[in-house]
């Protein structure tokens, strides 16, 4: 997120935090202790910098850049993204914000493919001795909830990633 959202321009560090909060919901407060530390990794990386310029009144502030280097680390990651950055839904999320930002559409389609794969693998969040459950073998109205919310979701993000990369049908006149 720190790169992607650099990637539109310079910030500091509290405009930052409040997009990444924006995006990652409220629900997942970004602390200073995690912030500030991954900056300075970056930093130290070489794929941010950091430049002094006037605040409000006579104070200073940290502005945060993004290197060239920092932009290439940024297209690796989102084009490389796999395991948990596929699987987690908030992850990613933070992915598919910034995915535009790699150059080539193939590695663009390529991610997308990855997430589709995942989600069209069989799952279910509870089982009776291994075996998933559908939403309708649950008693329990709350997690027959989290079942019906989660396959309301797979089945509108699926159609979504069909859009996406399912060539468009023409039809015979439109070819003519």
């Amino acid at each position: 997120m720190i790169l992607g959202f650099l990637a539109e321009g310079p910030l500091h560090g509290y405009e930052l935090r409040r997009k990444m909060e924006q995006l990652h919901g409220y629900a997942r407060a970004i602390s200073d202790g995690t912030i500030y530390p991954a900056i300075r990794r970056l930093v130290k990386a070489d794929a941010l910098t950091e430049q002094l310029e006037p605040g409000q009144g006579a104070a200073l502030r940290k502005t945060l850049h993004l290197t060239e280097h920092g932009r290439e680390l940024l297209a690796t990651r989102l084009r490389d993204a796999d395991g948990h950055d596929i699987t987690d839904p908030a992850r990613f999320f933070v992915v598919l914000a910034f995915l535009s930002l790699v150059p080539d559409e193939a590695d663009r389609r390529a991610v997308l493919a990855r997430r589709l794969d995942f989600l069209e693998r069989p799952v279910s969040f509870f089982s009776d001795h291994g075996r998933p459950l559908r939403a309708n073998q649950i008693e329990d109205p709350y997690r027959r909830g989290i079942l019906v919310s989660a396959i309301a979701s797979n089945r509108a993000e699926r159609a979504w990633l069909h859009e996406q990369l399912d060539p468009p049908v023409t039809s015979p006149k439109e070819n003519s």
